[in-house]
């Protein structure tokens, strides 16, 4: 199919790009800049265009497209961003970005992996413990921060954490091989440096998770059939990457870095379609050790920057991650060799029942009303190394989003000497600890409340003052608003004395009582960040100190860790450094950022493999609606023999 026809079945500025597109991006760029072997790409991607010409298209428009890339040199670790036309099949521009680098590529992890177990230093280090067959060993890729060394610089570098099988299949991170730390060079595909803190001991206790591995674990069998089925087809409909579900109409998208990607939201209501979102994702998320240990001091992964969640997605099966009437959206992106990297079934789409929407029962008459509550879910998956994470969000009857994160998958362990205790861990097996940490998740939330004017409030509640003329009975408490003018004023942080939340309105519009229409934050579980302000993790992302940031939108930033958080330097191109220019947000075409953070301190029950942790925000409207949109949901079918109302 050439080109041009595959621009032709391209409905939409926002569909993401198609292998043919890809395809066709990399072939411009390998032949207009001479790009030799030695060209990576680290992503090829849609170049979003600008929001003037996503808000003010129509049906039937022409759709310009274009290629954004990013294209690492291994010769000299040199990086080049690329702006790629395909609608004129020519080069827009090509850029060097000195001192970078660029997020770790898919082939990386097996090529690192074959480098270490090949090299005789290392073999000798396996000896020192006794482990004489390196099939067995597995390594996992790890990025190495930035501490100032002075021979790393300007190397693409990853550390590599080391753990040692049994049997093959068995579970290797029961087996660290603590303090081991292989260095290597990504480009050259050669060990550095062999970091080595001494010798341990190999673990004493097996951690079998499957079943079959472990005469422990005796699946249960009183578990009955529980079926999800809709014998009327969803309630959904399917246009390309658009969306529509109960009065919803949803633009999503994916990339490498963030994964999924809600591009557009809007609301029908009563006949007016309304916007709330332009564009909300996952911007980064920093997983920072609190051990002291030379095995762990160093870690601080930046799981979207350093590694990109998107490229790492998990191929969903029907049944197991998703349940019910499921539709599928395939993620199609390049390989670092420009070639199609495809995840079959990386994005799921359904739909829930959620219990009750609302409810009143008469107790006069005895009649009562109920409406059931449904939600559209849309998710995926992603590995990084040890660890799992989904990606949930979820739009209700009711008019409002939610997101949340589910954690689990295998904790980040060391092996520790008969009888030790960790100082800054817990122990979770016989001579297994691991290390408190936190997993602190940056969300970027372009909003669109009903245009693009938006401001912040603040809602603080406060008791009043004893004033027996005002406050006879002394109980009378209230709510505290404060607009945000400034992104300085804008850096906040949850309070639970006060409920403190945060509202976007749009001062221009109102609702039917006269005030702006609006739709709160409402934060869920969440923690203060306990690093030290000098560490080496806050001077990277220093926007990880605070829950809140507002800043004026700029189509740049983009990630809260700036596009090149790893080997990243302490430099100006992170959101705690954007809005020291102090920009007005105030009646603005704003991005609010959201941080959440879960405090890990680490239980027994999180091993082998940890039981689904969920964390979360909520979008809810405030003001927005003229009363609550859920009224018109229709009465639930009753079963026989039984009445709803």
């Amino acid at each position: 199919m050439s080109t041009q026809e595959t621009l032709k079945q391209v409905g939409h500025p926002l569909e993401p790009l198609t292998a043919d597109e890809i395809t066709k991006a990399v072939a411009i760029a390998r032949k207009e800049q001479g790009l030799t072997d030695a060209a990576r790409f680290e992503q090829v991607g849609l170049y979003e265009p600008e929001k003037s010409v996503v808000l003010n298209f129509k049906e039937g428009d022409a759709v310009v497209r274009e290629a954004f890339m990013i294209v690492l040199d291994t010769s000299d670790s040199q990086t080049y961003e690329g702006v790629i036309s395909l609608t004129d099949e020519k080069v827009v521009s090509w850029t060097h970005v000195p001192g970078v680098q660029p997020s770790f590529l898919f082939e990386e992890y097996s090529e690192l992996e074959a480098t270490v177990k090949n090299h005789p230093d290392f073999h000798k280090a396996l000896a020192k413990r006794g482990i004489t067959d390196p099939s067995l060993v597995m390594v996992d890729p790890w990025s190495v921060g930035n501490f100032g060394i002075e021979e790393d610089e300007g190397k693409r570098l990853a550390k590599a954490l080391c753990f040692v099988r049994k049997f093959e299949g068995d579970n290797a991170y029961a087996y660290p091989l603590s303090g081991l730390l292989p260095v290597v060079d990504l480009s050259t595909m050669e060990i550095v440096r062999i970091e080595d803190h001494g010798v341990r001991p190999i673990a004493p206790t097996a951690a079998p998770y499957k079943p079959e591995q472990s005469d422990a674990i005796q699946v249960r069998t009183d578990l009955k059939p529980l079926e999800i089925t809709q014998p009327e087809g969803p309630s959904y409909e399917i246009n390309g990457h658009n969306i529509k579900w109960q009065k919803w109409d949803i633009r999503i998208g994916y990339t490498a870095r963030e994964g999924l990607v809600l591009n557009t939201v809007d609301y029908h209501d009563k006949g007016v379609k309304r916007p709330i979102l332009y564009r909300a994702a996952l911007s980064e998320m920093v997983v920072p050790y609190g051990d002291t240990d030379p095995a762990h001091d160093w870690q601080c992964a930046f799981d979207a920057g350093e590694y990109g969640i998107g490229q790492l997605a998990n191929s969903l099966e029907r049944g197991c991650d998703c349940v019910g009437h499921i539709d599928y959206f395939d993620a199609v992106m390049a390989t670092g060799n420009g070639d199609i990297h495809r995840i079959k079934n990386a994005i799921c789409l359904h739909e829930e029942d959620y219990g009750i929407a609302w409810k009143h029962t008469d107790w006069r008459t005895d009649e009562v009303e109920v409406r059931r509550s449904r939600r559209l879910v849309i998710s995926f998956f992603t590995t990084v190394a040890n660890y799992d994470y989904g990606f949930f969000w979820y739009f209700y009857t009711d008019g409002k989003i939610e997101h949340e994160a589910k954690l689990t998958g295998i904790l980040n362990v060391s092996v520790l000497e008969e009888g030790e205790n960790p100082k800054y861990g817990s122990l979770v097996a016989p001579q297994i600890g691991a290390p408190i940490h936190q997993h602190i998740f940056n969300y970027r939330i372009d909003v669109n409340i009903d245009g693009q004017q938006n401001s912040v409030q603040e809602l603080n509640t406060v008791a009043s003052k004893p004033d027996y003329a005002t406050n006879k009975q002394l109980n009378a408490f209230g709510v505290e608003t404060t607009t945000f003018q400034t992104e300085l004023e804008a850096q906040r942080n949850m309070n639970q004395e006060t409920a403190r939340a945060w509202k976007i309105i749009n001062p221009n519009k109102k609702n039917f009582v006269g005030e702006p229409v609006g739709f709160e934050l409402v934060p869920g579980e969440n923690a203060r960040v306990f690093l030290h302000d000098e560490s080496s993790i806050v001077k990277r992302a220093g926007f990880i100190k605070n829950h809140l940031h507002v800043t004026k939108f700029d189509r740049d930033q983009m990630y809260a860790s700036g596009k090149y958080p790893n080997q990243g330097e302490w430099n100006g191109s992170t959101l705690n450094n954007w809005v020291k220019e102090n920009r007005n947000i105030e009646n603005e075409d704003i991005v609010v950022w959201y941080n959440m953070a879960v405090h890990h301190v680490v239980r027994p029950e999180d091993w082998p493999v940890m039981p689904t942790h969920y964390i979360g925000f909520m979008l809810k409207p405030h003001g927005f609606y003229e009363g609550n949109p859920a009224l018109d949901l229709p009465r639930p079918a009753a079963i026989k023999g039984a009445s709803c109302h």
